[in-house]
């Protein structure tokens, strides 16, 4: 069931929260429309391609789908590539690090298209079109892939962070962070494993700080809504020490 985000008329933005089943870890896929162009953001793996086809396809018909987006490589990014491509005409998006690697998730035949079809992303980022308007890429490399991006959109001013901001929640991720306290529990530990180091995410966090962001929604668990909790959540991560900050030698002897 689609969990609706932001929608003035004409710019939609959907969630989809709970396709997940059995073992998987629970993950959110995103759907972006602008008028009669649309990108899907990390739309999963197999375990997410059949019941978020089918639920997208309430939306936008499928075979125009513009762009399928991902943020970075893990399996529950875009392990679903094969399938999409056989089923719609999208673009893929992805860093340019990444984009020789996309052949693996294919049977050979189909190799060439991906080539053909591939929006690479360098460093740096850059606007995706989408008709008027554009989906913003904007750098988050070692959080926590060495080539990361996450998606603003200036119509509704939501920031998809990937990983950043993730949570493993007991409750629905459907609902908004509203306690920011009680929720660090349910971060922390992802944060302090995942997360390369407190100087990325201090550089991270001052570059969002130039955007207008109105909505942080990550790929995991809930998300942070108004400029009060998404600036509790940047002066958090600014301040947390993470990934190599934590390393001793303790962490590095043979077993």
């Amino acid at each position: 069931m689609a969990i609706e985000l932001y929608n003035d008329g004409t710019h939609q933005c959907l969630a989809f929260s709970d396709l997940v089943q059995g073992d998987g870890v629970q993950a959110n896929q995103f759907l972006v429309i602008h008028g009669e162009h649309e990108a899907l953001l990390d739309p999963g793996g197999d375990l997410t391609f059949t019941a978020l086809s089918m639920e997208i396809s309430k939306h936008i018909e499928l075979r125009k789908l513009d762009y399928l987006i991902a943020s970075h490589q893990d399996p529950d990014i875009i392990a679903s590539l094969a399938s999409w491509v056989s089923r719609t005409d999208a673009r893929i998006v992805c860093s340019r690090l990444w984009s020789r690697f996309l052949p693996h998730l294919l049977p050979g035949y189909m190799g060439k298209q991906v080539e053909s079809r591939c929006l690479c992303l360098p460093d740096a980022g850059g606007d995706i079109p989408m008709g008027d308007s554009v989906l913003k890429a904007i750098p988050a490399h070692f959080l926590h892939s060495v080539g990361n991006f996450q998606f603003y959109d200036p119509v509704s001013r939501i920031l998809f962070s990937g990983d950043m901001g993730a949570s493993i929640v007991p409750e629905g991720p459907e609902h908004p962070v509203e306690d920011f306290e009680k929720h660090v529990p349910y971060m922390l530990g992802f944060h302090q494993r995942y997360m390369c180091s407190n100087k990325v995410c201090r550089l991270w966090a001052n570059m969002v700080r130039e955007l207008d962001v109105e909505m942080i929604v990550p790929q995991h668990g809930r998300s942070f809504r108004g400029k009060e909790m998404v600036n509790r959540f940047l002066d958090w991560i600014s301040a947390l020490e993470c990934g190599v900050d934590l390393m001793t030698q303790d962490n590095y002897r043979v077993p």
